[in-house]
């Protein structure tokens, strides 16, 4: 057994499982706060399942008693309960540093976004990169990882994808190379012992957003058709949304279009292949 131990916060998420296996493949003791046991598949002896609302800060008290170091992955991905980016992203995480900080934990590893500071300006940006300003002011040690895109994020393409058809802003050349949350959840956990403050990473796999679009349309055993749109399209979308509805329902909208319009280049890393993702996903759901 490891001599480290670990509080994990966002375990039943897409990222947060797979952090959850690694932490119990690489024999941590693991303490994972989640809000319903029932969503836990896992199991293991060097597994404790916690229940509490990390955006109650009340339900947190002593959870991080004899822990060694903190992993957040909590931030909202879909808005719901009524919840916005800075009730989770902001505050539920800041709750969790300052019960840290009480209890005497020494590090504390944050999941973010790739290119924080220039989406700064939208309202999950706002929320992520406040958190981190207020992780590096806390004195804990601290690591703040930068993943580019996960693999579950690229299913945008792929619903577009079944209609026959994808919709791009611009030319379609600009760059990213999404992660799987396995690959990323090594970078994670190998964070724990390491120095780095911040740590930006992708997938092995660096794409034009008109290669996605490619992979996803065969995926779907549909020709390539992609069509590039004038960005006033994009921005005028935004104007709508940011003008007549409430941030719940613009945020994630205001979020995938602005790195839609970004390079999102990182440093490569990992193993598993966005094309093997694309194939999996269109018979899971041809299954279901």
């Amino acid at each position: 057994m490891n001599d480290t131990k670990i509080l994990l916060a966002g375990a039943t998420g897409y990222l947060g499982r797979f952090i959850t296996q690694e932490l119990i493949d690489r024999a941590y003791e693991v303490k994972a706060v989640v809000r319903n046991k029932n969503k836990v598949k896992v199991a293991a002896p060097n597994l404790t399942i916690i229940e509490a609302e990390v955006t109650k800060p009340e339900t947190l008290q002593g959870i991080c008693n004899d822990v060694n170091t903190v992993i957040s992955t909590v931030g909202i991905t879909r808005q719901k309960d009524g919840l916005t980016y800075m009730d989770v992203d902001f505050q539920a995480n800041a709750n969790l540093i300052d019960e840290a900080k009480k209890c005497g934990v020494q590090k504390f590893i944050y999941i973010s976004v790739l290119n924080g500071d220039k989406i700064r300006h939208t309202k999950g940006g706002e929320a992520k990169e406040k958190l981190g300003d207020y992780l590096k002011s806390s004195g804990l040690d601290y690591c703040i990882i930068r993943p580019n895109g996960f693999f579950s994020d690229m299913g945008d393409f792929l619903k577009m994808a079944k209609g026959g058809r994808i919709y791009l802003f611009g030319d379609g050349k600009l760059k990213l190379n999404p992660i799987h949350g396995k690959d990323l959840a090594k970078v994670v956990v190998d964070s724990i012992d390491q120095n780095e403050q911040e740590i930006n990473v992708g997938g092995p796999d660096l794409f034009s957003q008109n290669e996605i679009a490619e992979l996803a349309l065969k995926a779907c055993g549909k020709p390539v058709k992609i069509v590039h749109l004038p960005d006033w399209i994009r921005r005028f979308v935004l104007w709508i949304f940011r003008t007549f509805t409430n941030q719940k329902t613009y945020g994630p909208i205001e979020f995938f279009m602005t790195t839609m319009v970004m390079d999102m280049q990182a440093p490569q890393y990992g193993e598993h292949k966005l094309h093997d993702f694309f194939d999996q996903e269109v018979k899971r759901l041809e299954i279901n």
